[in-house]
């Protein structure tokens, strides 16, 4: 076990601003993901997209952010965090106002497009700064905390902020409200952010560009096209090409000079299973969501705004999760017992979702509650984990690995939860329903005042299908903390991170 140099020095009041500042741009960008689901009806009415383009002003955002993740945390060790930091946020302020103004459905889309490039330079951008700021292990678990409260809390703010702003405003006023966030970014970040980069990064690998995207972005898209589509044989195409790519990727870093991603950072004791624990953390998370919105809107009947408003509850605890987590590790309980601990109370919201019938909105959000308080106390610790193992010169490259990888394990439990649940729905819903609600509950919904009990029956049934779902996600969960209490019990204690040992410790850094 080696300590890192820079151990002894404890941040202060500066670097304590400068996270506050860092995490307006991060809520942000979180919240980009959702901030469009109420916003859609009032940009067809205006725009008048075709169903297609509606479908790329809703995904091109996310699509671009996860196949540009890993090159703009390698991009960042290179030239500078703080530098990427405020190039992404130049980028993003401007892509808002032109998506707020947008007179036409492709320059919204080419906005969005944007957007998820300036949203890629930002989320790796910040945790990495973390981890040149907070160099004090105690100090670091704290604000990767709060970091991953903010990212966890961001998605769930969006969907609500979209719901109200267009509700009294128009749909453009969903993008301005990010340009304050942005504009106080580049006003204070030159200001109170420390630059930092690898001093000797080698050459730029732009081979390794193309093919982390073409890696990425084909697995992403087959994933979160099943749910809805169900086993489709282009997305089992899609999925197909894209591990191929990263295959292609994966040898391509092995044999590079200068390789986009280091393979020495898996030799860092505790990242490699970090990546995968993020990874079945996010899982569960957009598992279980997949479901539940629908569930309030389509089976309890709420509105979409009330839908969003009911969803906010399950998100009140979040905040004392990390903290509390962190304060666990620090008072000397093993980090491998917090995170296994966390998988197994993420795993008993998924019991409690098992057990919701067709009108159990308080179960339900319990078991969200309950789901969220065991990921964010996974994902806060297992961040920590990785960021500390990693070199501080690969920083950005760390965390973009862990945020790609929770990118694939959200569209993995979108589609493995997803389709178990339309498998049971399917199943379920009576043969001599139309159609349409032998696909869909909103299918059958749609044509339920033409055959008595359609709806009933179609409720029930998607609820058996979450109900299903929820037990595979409760058994995935529990393996998950089988697997934590195995791979973590010998890599640390007491916050005491193990590093790799034949990585130099170089960091070039200045303030301003």
């Amino acid at each position: 076990m080696t300590t890192d140099p820079l151990a002894p020095t404890r941040a202060g009041r500066r670097e304590w601003t400068a996270l506050g500042v860092l995490m307006l741009p991060l809520l942000l960008v979180s919240m980009d993901v959702s901030v469009l689901y109420f916003a859609v009806p009032a940009i067809g009415a205006d725009l008048e997209p075709t169903g297609t383009q509606q479908l790329w002003i809703f995904d091109i955002y996310a699509f671009v952010l996860a196949g540009l993740l890993m090159t703009m945390g390698s991009l960042g060790d290179r030239i500078g965090h703080r530098r990427l930091l405020l190039i992404g946020a130049a980028a993003f302020g401007t892509a808002s106002l032109a998506a707020a103004y947008a007179d036409s459905a492709e320059t919204l889309i080419a906005a969005r497009a944007v957007l998820g490039i300036g949203g890629a330079t930002l989320m790796p951008s910040t945790l990495a700064m973390l981890r040149t700021m907070f160099t004090d292990p105690g100090q670091r678990a704290k604000a990767i905390g709060l970091w991953s409260g903010v990212m966890t809390a961001g998605v769930a703010l969006g969907s609500v902020l979209s719901g109200v702003l267009v509700e009294y405003f128009w749909w453009g006023s969903v993008f301005l409200v990010n340009l304050p966030a942005m504009a106080l970014l580049l006003l204070l970040g030159p200001l109170l952010l420390p630059e930092s980069r690898n001093p000797e990064p080698g050459r730029f690998d732009l081979l390794s560009v193309p093919l982390s995207m073409a890696a990425v972005l084909p697995v992403i898209y087959g994933l979160k096209e099943i749910p809805s589509e169900g086993w489709n044989v282009r997305y089992v195409v899609s999925i197909t090409v894209g591990l191929l790519f990263a295959v292609l990727f994966v040898h391509r870093q092995r044999a590079a000079a200068s390789p986009m991603i280091s393979p020495a950072l898996f030799r860092g004791r505790g990242f490699a299973p970090s990546v995968a624990l993020n990874l079945v953390s996010a899982f569960g998370i957009m598992g279980s969501a997949y479901f539940t919105t629908q569930y309030l809107q389509s089976v309890l009947d709420k509105s979409a705004l009330e839908a969003a408003l009911w969803a906010l509850l399950p998100s009140v605890p979040i905040g004392a999760a990390a903290p509390l987590a962190t304060l666990l590790v620090q008072k000397g309980v093993h980090r491998a017992h917090v995170v296994t601990g966390g998988f197994l109370i993420a795993a008993s919201g998924f019991a409690l979702l098992s057990l919701a019938g067709t009108d159990a909105l308080w179960l339900v959000l319990t078991a969200c509650a309950v789901l969220a308080v065991g990921a964010v106390v996974v994902m806060s610790q297992i961040m920590d984990l990785a960021m500390g193992a990693a070199p501080v010169e690969r920083a950005g490259s760390a965390s973009s690995l862990m945020e790609t990888g929770a990118e694939f394990g959200g569209a993995l439990g979108m589609a493995l939860l997803g389709s178990i649940g339309t498998a049971v729905y399917r199943h379920e819903i009576p043969d001599s329903a139309p159609a349409a609600a032998h696909e869909t509950l909103g299918g059958a919904l749609a044509v339920a005042d033409r055959v008595p009990g359609l709806a009933t029956a179609a409720r029930e049934a998607f609820t058996s299908g979450m109900q299903g779902a929820a037990v595979a996600g409760a058994v995935v969960l529990t393996g998950a903390a089988v697997l934590a209490a195995l791979t973590l019990r010998r890599i640390e204690v007491r916050g005491q991170t193990c590093e790799t040992p034949d990585e130099p410790r170089n960091l070039s850094a200045s303030g301003v």
